[in-house]
């Protein structure tokens, strides 16, 4: 990537975090209750680093399978596995599997995670990568946009939760941190 399409890749990560805390302080659906709203001041993030973007091939399951993942309120929410992204950063190589879900009509990918800093730096429970589904089966999987569920912020919400094959050994330190509000 040249040194423009760095800086291209910055200014756009950083709109996408303005416009995601203007949504959280004034948009209706924002998973802050309205008297709250106010008071919120922005979401952490860690700093932008371009080693957390990775160019990778979707491995796509033969024969996708049905995943029924735990979530945060001890319920199942159905997912079809539709493969994995093998990645390598520091020398550690590790596999994140990704799914679409199975309820909804949703058809783009959904990373659920974990990894060493879920509980310290970022939200125990999990974080989020979605993507748009990509036919050629190239993606930038990016987790400088990892997200925090909603059930970070409120527990009126109920998030899947990462299997045991997305807690990475790794530490992601990219994408929303954990929330101090």
């Amino acid at each position: 990537m040249t040194p423009e399409d760095q800086e291209t890749w910055k200014r756009a990560l950083s709109r996408f975090r303005q416009e995601k805390d203007e949504f959280f302080r004034s948009d209706p659906d924002s998973p802050f209750p309205p008297e709250t709203r106010l008071a919120f001041s922005g979401l952490s993030y860690f700093d932008p680093d371009h080693d957390y973007r990775f160019e990778a091939r979707l491995q796509r399951s033969p024969s996708p399978e049905g995943a029924a993942m735990r979530t945060s309120k001890g319920t199942r929410q159905l997912f079809n596995t539709v493969g994995y992204f093998d990645l390598s950063m520091g020398g550690k190589d590790f596999r994140v599997s990704a799914y679409q879900s199975a309820e909804r009509l949703e058809p783009g990918l959904f990373i659920p995670f974990r990894d060493v800093t879920s509980g310290k730096e970022s939200y125990a429970s999990a974080r989020y990568l979605d993507m748009e589904v990509e036919h050629d089966d190239e993606y930038a999987v990016d987790f400088n946009y990892a997200y925090n569920p909603y059930c970070a912020y409120s527990e009126d919400y109920v998030c899947p939760l990462p299997p045991q094959e997305n807690w990475l050994k790794v530490p992601i330190r990219a994408g929303e941190m954990k929330y101090h509000g």
